[in-house]
């Protein structure tokens, strides 16, 4: 890897400015939904379960395309596709927006599920053509936009809809995104790092999406179909047969959706899990929280769109205040200590929650959630893009978006399942306890990784491969 020196460095800065609007734009749009979806149920009469896809089938679009569009990054280049994915998601929004009924909301959300491919293109970018002593600070930025993105789009987003409607969030974030998408196409340049004779494998990538939706929608739909219904049980059935069969088929295809050859090697093999669990406590805790705040008593608190916005800040704030501090300190301590600090501190918010009376001390354990996933997620995306060659980043890339987006597509309907279930203050309480399973889950997984930095440190392949 060349020296840092080397590095044009207004292009870095440039290039960091313009990823990082683009990540607190997207998660802008996709938070300023969330304080919306009780109110989007009733407005389509339909369930807490089954306004879960909103978010689930987003999810899973992301998890069929993310392997297939890191592959055509490693084939073609990360920002010759990033030429055709912005303006895909562009119209996506604009569709969004203006839906007419719930399947139409549906499908174009669906869509809309492409954006999420994009930031495994621009995480390998920064990988690829910033210094390696940098890629820390500029993966905690970068996440620290995700946050800040979730801080400005729950309350902001929720005002709008609250006054205007949810779709009016959606007009005025149009035009932003594309004078971002403007940019990034005009000012980005391409990687030096290509794969052209890589295969993409997308019957692992279609038995992947079609396995997963059918247990997703077999979980939305659960009840009201009937848990014992052939429909719900073929689904399910039908879904896990189809994931076992894509599983046995990714053996023997020479570049599969999920490499073997990759997930081999242990900091990758614990990333990728580490992000799984982490996806599906954070799930787990906005899809909760959205409906604690905005249903009305004994059930939950009784907010108004603008209210529940307000409440659940708090869980961005934190993220886009201890985001930057990581990117300074991981280099000097490790990942590894904070893996465990992150996972710890999420188990006493899950507690918190658990235990809570009333809006104030959830708000505080929602905080708490908050600074611990944060706490995960930052080292996490380190020690994945630090421990491979910059050749195989794509793919790696996108396969950890795809154990993100599974774990997250899972969390939400199962959230919204215990709610249309229950109907009481039990679906909260399970929920909460879910996710401290999941946080100690991290505690697990994160003590199988090799640490990349600090004094613990250990070298790896890829050290290793640019040392001589």
């Amino acid at each position: 890897m060349a020296e840092e020196a080397t590095y044009d460095k207004k292009y870095i800065n440039r290039a960091l400015i313009l990823f990082s609007a683009f990540a607190i734009l997207v998660l802008y749009i996709e938070t300023m939904l969330i304080p919306s979806l009780p109110s989007i149920g009733r407005q389509y009469h339909v369930d807490a379960a089954e306004t879960s896809l909103i978010v689930s089938l987003y999810l899973v679009s992301g998890v069929a395309l993310s392997p297939v569009i890191g592959k055509l990054g490693d084939i073609y280049g990360k920002k010759r596709v990033l030429n055709y994915i912005l303006p895909i998601y562009l119209v996506a929004v604009g569709l969004t927006g203006f839906s007419p009924n719930f399947e139409f909301l549906l499908i174009s959300r669906t869509i809309q599920g492409i954006g999420l491919t994009i930031f495994a293109l621009l995480i390998s970018l920064i990988q690829e053509e910033f210094p390696r002593e940098m890629v820390p600070k500029a993966m905690a930025i970068i996440v620290a936009m995700f946050g800040i993105g979730s801080a400005i789009g729950l309350p902001l987003g929720s005002f709008v809809s609250n006054s205007f409607g949810w779709q009016a969030s959606y007009h005025t974030a149009l035009p932003l995104v594309l004078i971002t998408t403007i940019a990034i196409m005009y000012y980005i340049k391409e990687s030096k790092y290509t794969r052209p004779n890589v295969k993409i494998d997308f019957i692992g990538a279609i038995g992947l999406a079609a396995s997963l939706a059918m247990i997703v929608f077999a979980l939305s739909e659960g009840t009201a179909f009937g848990w014992t219904s052939a429909i719900t049980l073929f689904l399910m059935i039908f879904g896990i047969m189809i994931l076992i069969g894509t599983v046995l088929y990714e053996n023997k295809v020479p570049d599969p959706v999920m490499s073997k050859k990759l997930l081999s090697i242990k900091n990758v093999y614990s990333a990728n899990v580490i992000t799984l669990f982490a996806g599906l406590g954070f799930f787990f805790a906005y899809q909760i929280f959205a409906y604690l705040f905005e249903s009305p008593g004994p059930l939950g608190f009784g907010f108004n769109i603008f209210q529940t916005g307000l409440a659940m800040a708090p869980f961005a704030v934190v993220n886009a205040i201890v985001a930057p501090v990581l990117g300074r300190y991981i280099p000097r301590i490790g990942v590894k200590p904070f893996f465990f600090s992150g996972s710890f501190i999420g188990i006493a918010g899950f507690l918190v929650a658990l235990i809570a009376n009333g809006p104030t001390m959830s708000i505080i354990g929602e905080a708490i959630i908050g600074t611990g996933i944060a706490l995960i997620n930052i080292p996490t995306v380190n020690l994945l893009v630090l421990s491979i060659e910059q050749r195989d980043m794509g793919i790696a890339t996108s396969m950890n978006s795809v154990f993100r987006f599974l774990g997250s597509a899972l969390g939400a309907p199962i959230a919204g399942l215990l709610i249309a279930t229950y109907e009481s203050r039990t679906a909260f309480t399970i929920s909460f306890i879910l996710g401290i399973l999941t946080m100690i889950a991290t505690i697990i997984f994160a003590a199988q990784a090799d640490e990349i930095f600090g004094k613990n440190r250990k070298v790896t392949k890829v050290e290793h491969e640019v040392s001589i």
